[in-house]
């Protein structure tokens, strides 16, 4: 008798020929997630995921915490592993249940056989189990609608599996499989949220943050630094490509009409972003940009900037409204991060009135009053870029 996690797929089983590819990548993403809490043993089978500790004293709470952060498990939970039979389903099982029930009062049994030999039939696993549950907590109730707890017995090829508290895992697919992706990560609410939700998708998330001192400060990069570390728990290892852009804003203030000043800024952060994919083998660039929210972020204005793209620039948040993309960011717990009051290098030389409807042409004219490729280069050349873990 031992615990374990069962981690249960979600759209992976729905894949076709391809999805042992996507557990396997599955697979690794948990052993690496859990790999200093202490020896596991990570095995699959049967659309699921089964996570045994081999070490006494591992702390399974964290355990589940983490894994609940993987992208591609739909649902987990901590189960029983008992004999395959029915004395030990009945009698090896009340204590562990008993923390399940602690504060509930209705519950409800499941019984799903995947080994069809089991001699006892689905219907009486629930109906035997369900009155010894009753003679052990005698203020349970049954209520078959909506428990407080729903007891479940999964008869597998070798052991039963009882389990009690399912909880609702990331979702999406793991991440891995879906190619590479070079987030711009500001000290804001959207961006974040944008890279969550392209790893939820299964990409591999890098980021590249533009600071501009004297104008912003050591505190705004710590700030982004940590912000890529809280998405981190999701996204897996994260390298934090940080770039100088003090000179290129400079030189925007001083030779470009000001109203164009946010949209031609944007197209130099989208060509420095490119170039720096480039090397990283990135396939395209992720923003949090949605639409109408701010001037830069018009469709004319988008218009403009992509027109400066030669990689694709997946914009995730770009239908949400901000209450919509807050609500992500404090279910991924980055809003009261993005919050801080620290300068952000987007706000620096911010036009009193940015034009909301530019034209490529304009644009493109105002750009050229100014050779930016030196400044470019010199901006790719010194970037820095450091590994940002939550885990060891």
């Amino acid at each position: 008798m031992k615990e374990l996690i069962l981690c249960k797929y979600g759209e992976i089983a729905l894949k076709g020929l391809n999805k042992s590819s996507f557990e396997s990548v599955l697979q690794k993403n948990v052993k690496r997630r859990l790999q200093d809490l202490g020896k596991f043993s990570v095995t699959r089978a049967q659309s699921t995921v089964y996570v045994e500790p081999l070490e006494d004293g591992i702390d399974m709470d964290e355990a589940v915490e983490r894994l609940r952060k993987v992208f591609g498990i739909a649902k987990l939970t901590r189960a029983l592993e008992v004999e395959k039979s029915m004395d030990a389903i009945l009698n090896d099982t009340m204590d562990y249940l008993a923390l399940a029930f602690d504060g509930k009062r209705t519950f409800k049994v499941n019984a799903k056989r995947a080994d069809k030999k089991f001699p006892v039939k689905s219907p009486e696993i629930c109906s035997e189990l369900g009155h010894k549950i009753l003679e052990r907590f005698p203020d349970m109730k049954v209520d078959v609608h909506e428990p407080d707890v729903t007891v479940t017995v999964e008869i597998r090829e070798k052991h039963a599996f009882i389990n009690a508290l399912r909880l609702d895992g990331a979702g999406g697919i793991p991440v891995g499989t879906g190619g590479r992706g070079l987030l711009l990560l500001s000290g804001g609410i959207d961006s974040p949220v944008a890279g969550y939700m392209l790893a939820k998708r299964g990409v591999v998330v890098q980021a590249i943050h533009f600071e501009a001192p004297p104008y912003t400060s050591e505190r705004a990069r710590l700030k982004v630094e940590k912000l890529a570390a809280k998405i981190s728990e999701y996204c897996g290892d994260i390298n934090f490509h940080c770039v100088p852009f003090t000179e290129i804003q400079e030189a925007i203030r001083d030779n470009c009409p000001e109203e164009l000043f946010t949209i031609i800024m944007r197209r130099l952060m989208m060509e420095i972003a490119q170039r720096i994919a480039a090397k990283e083998d990135c396939s395209c660039l992720i923003t949090g940009e949605s639409l109408g929210q701010v001037a830069s972020q018009t469709m004319y204005a988008m218009v403009c900037t992509d027109a400066a793209c030669r990689i694709p620039v997946f914009r995730p948040c770009i239908g949400l409204d901000k209450s919509e993309i807050v609500e992500i960011s404090r279910k991924i717990d980055t809003f009261e991060t993005s919050i801080l009051p620290y300068e952000d290098c987007c706000t620096v030389f911010t036009p009193k009135h940015p034009k909301t409807r530019p034209t490529l042409d304009d644009v493109e004219k105002a750009q050229k009053l100014f050779d930016f490729e030196p400044l470019l280069q010199k901006a790719v050349d010194t970037a820095t870029v450091k590994l940002i873990k939550k885990f060891v």
